[in-house]
């Protein structure tokens, strides 16, 4: 296994700087988890982790074990070179979700529930809803391509209109129907991801 981390590294930094602590940072963030819960998860100080993230230390492949086991990464999966950025997706592309009350919900990014944001394109027919949600934190914006929006927030309703467009926090209550006449379309946008 060392012989494996010690070839991936050197063939690493042929190609370009190995920055091992700015990953682990992201890494960290993205687990929403502090340097000290990080530290205590995986058995080393905070001050370490602090060192490691600014790349002012070195690490040995077992304290590095030890931060990617605490974050859920294995070792061939940190090193592995990551494919480019992929920022354009089709329809083709999307993800159909059933049993959330609409008559379509589709994730426009696949994988995007992992990422900072999740877009949807959500069409309710006249009298549908999506399920009510309970407070949980991040914020919501949703813009209506068709028909009229019902956003309800903590029992407060509010009409959205075709070309209008809604922001809020998601820390109370919150449900988004279709009370109108008409099919009902729109982009909705959660951070972070609920799903």
């Amino acid at each position: 296994m060392i012989v494996f981390v010690k070839q991936a590294l050197w063939a690493r930094r042929k190609k370009v700087k190995l920055v091992i602590g700015e990953k682990i940072k992201a890494l960290r963030l993205a687990s929403d988890l502090t340097q000290e819960e990080l530290a205590n998860r995986a058995g080393l100080s905070k001050g370490f982790i602090s060192q490691l993230e600014n790349d002012q230390t070195s690490i040995q492949i077992d304290s590095l074990a030890d931060i990617l086991e605490a974050l859920g990464v294995g070792l061939s999966e940190f090193f592995s070179d990551s494919e480019e950025e992929r920022p354009v997706f089709s329809p083709s592309d999307r993800v159909l979700i059933e049993g959330t009350g609409a008559s379509g919900f589709e994730l426009l990014v696949p994988g995007s529930t992992n990422s900072m944001m999740d877009p949807i394109l959500i069409r309710l027919d006249p009298g549908q809803s999506l399920e009510k949600r309970d407070p949980h934190p991040g914020e919501q914006f949703g813009y209506v391509f068709q028909g009229t929006a019902t956003l309800d927030l903590d029992g407060k309703s509010y009409s959205v209109p075709r070309s209008h467009c809604f922001y809020f926090t998601s820390d109370r209550e919150h449900q988004i129907s279709n009370n109108g006449g008409r099919p009902l379309s729109l982009l909705w946008v959660i951070s972070p991801p609920q799903m």
